[in-house]
């Protein structure tokens, strides 16, 4: 076999595909944007046909790009935006409504419904998950009560959902194989985690016909062949995980205590806490890291709504940077005197705050504020918001004491001045990834793993290579009097938020 792995990754913006070769190395790719889609404030939909239809596209365009035939490519790995909700018929394979995408809020006031009847414990131990807007469960059972016959066809066995990485499965399949992994599943707030099934108690609470769900499987595993007239060969999917799990697996954080943090349009923190099931207190999500090999590896979750959003309004909204790479730049020429802090909750708080309410808001204003003080704040904001998870992480798993080494990707990880302010105010080595894209990497080393031509895991950990660590410089002093300036700007911010 040839060692070249076809690497899907579909984004909340776009869809990637990328060509891995025998040493692991990029070989080809291509990228197609995704239409955005808004019909109500606080709503957020996906054309699930149009997803399909990046995917194949980019699909070939990788291959080719790479020089390579079809019959080039050993195995495939899929990686994916994980809570967006998908329904379609089984038959005809047609999407019977918009894919609600995981930023959307439309079941807010049915998530506070299930809290009020005392069912957030229930949930919580049996997924590891909080009552929340953001998982595809009450999504599901929105689209079973709106939209005209869907229950019916349901409970006929007619539909068919899935997160996008079922319906990409299906789609690649032509239709044959209707399945998930292990650690999508474990986002949909349907599925026992302790258990490793889909909870019949929790399906009934949200009235969801059991016939709709896809087959649970290990991440890497037989997910079926893609069809030979779309890619001209009958290619095995031999991997899938969901985004953040796979890029904790591309940084090789296999071992409990590693932590890795994606920084793209929110940040995805994970901590691998190995075969301990960790149950927060402090809102944390726990989850399912991997399945390998008929084993089950959990993990602490923190979700950060808003980080490169951030720099984005810096450039969209404001104006004050024509790139999201010269952000760093403008903070490093901030005054060091002036302290400003900028609570970005453009769409609430994520953990371990959890508060849609909350709305965004900036402390400290002086008559000499201006771009490079925004800009600072921007940037210090997701440091910030990555210690929230950290110290809530440890406080959880009660190693408190102990120095993790976080591994960075995503966009804003090129970063040297965000790196360093992340290292500095969370008093931990930054480690960043010599292959930036690492999510992708995840989604192709569990392909070629299972199809025995990439090396196992202990070869892969030992082959991860470090671009560059950030170490903290800040003083200690320092340090706290901008994280209590931080505590206070976000309590400011909760407080006005439950009262307004």
């Amino acid at each position: 076999m040839s060692g070249y792995i076809l690497s899907i990754d579909q984004g909340t913006t776009s869809s990637r595909a990328i060509i891995f070769d025998g040493a692991m190395k990029m070989a080809g790719s291509a990228q197609a944007e995704i239409t955005q889609y808004y019909p109500q404030p606080g709503w957020v939909e996906h054309d699930a046909a149009e997803i399909w239809q990046s995917v194949a596209d980019t699909a070939r365009k990788a291959i080719a790009d790479a020089g390579l035939k079809p019959n080039d490519i050993s195995a495939v790995g899929i990686t994916n935006q994980r809570e967006t909700a998908v329904v379609w018929d089984r038959r005809s394979g047609t999407p019977l409504h918009r894919a609600i995408v995981w930023q959307d809020r439309r079941t807010a006031e049915m998530c506070e419904s299930l809290k009020a009847d005392g069912y957030e414990k229930l949930f919580s131990a049996k997924t590891g998950l909080l009552l929340d807007p953001y998982f595809s469960g009450t999504k599901l059972r929105w689209l079973l009560d709106n939209v005209d016959g869907l229950r019916e066809k349901a409970e006929a066995g007619e539909v068919c959902f899935g997160t996008i990485d079922s319906w990409l499965i299906y789609k690649l399949t032509g239709g044959r194989v209707h399945a998930t992994d292990a650690t999508n599943a474990s986002r949909t707030l349907l599925y026992n985690i302790d258990d490793g099934a889909w909870d019949a108690e929790l399906l009934g609470i949200l009235g969801i016909p059991p016939a709709m769900l896809p087959e649970v499987k290990e991440c890497a595993d037989d997910f079926g062949r893609v069809d030979k007239a779309l890619l001209g060969a009958e290619l095995p999917i031999l991997g899938v995980a969901g985004d953040q799990q796979a890029a904790a697996m591309g940084n090789a954080c296999f071992e409990p205590g590693m932590m890795k943090s994606t920084y793209g349009t929110g940040c995805f923190a994970l901590l691998n806490t190995g075969r301990d099931r960790v149950s927060s207190s402090n809102r944390m999500l726990t989850t399912i890291a991997c399945r390998l090999d008929g084993e089950t590896t959990y993990a602490l979750e923190g979700s950060i709504f808003i980080a490169g959003a951030a720099v984005q309004w810096l450039r969209d909204g404001l104006g004050i940077i024509e790139q999201a790479s010269e952000a760093g730049v403008l903070a490093a020429k901030a005054d060091p005197g002036q302290q400003v802090y900028i609570v970005p909750a453009f769409t609430g708080l994520g953990a371990p705050y959890w508060d849609p309410a909350a709305r965004g808001a900036i402390f400290g204003l002086t008559r000499n504020s201006g771009p490079a003080e925004f800009a600072r704040a921007v940037l210090e904001s997701v440091a910030y918001q990555t210690l929230d998870l950290l110290v809530a992480m440890k406080k959880d798993w009660g190693v408190n004491q102990l120095e993790t080494v976080l591994r960075v990707d995503g966009g804003m990880a090129a970063s040297d001045w965000t790196m360093q302010c992340l290292a500095d105010m969370t008093g931990n080595p930054v480690d960043r990834s010599a292959i930036r894209e690492t999510t992708a990497l995840g989604a192709a080393w569990l392909a070629g793993s299972k199809a025995g031509i990439w090396p196992g895991r202990r070869e892969f950990v030992q082959a991860w290579v470090c671009d560059r660590r950030f170490s903290p410089s800040m003083e200690e002093g320092e340090r706290q009097g901008k994280i209590i300036g931080w505590k206070n700007a976000v309590s400011r911010m909760i407080s006005d938020a439950s009262v307004g």
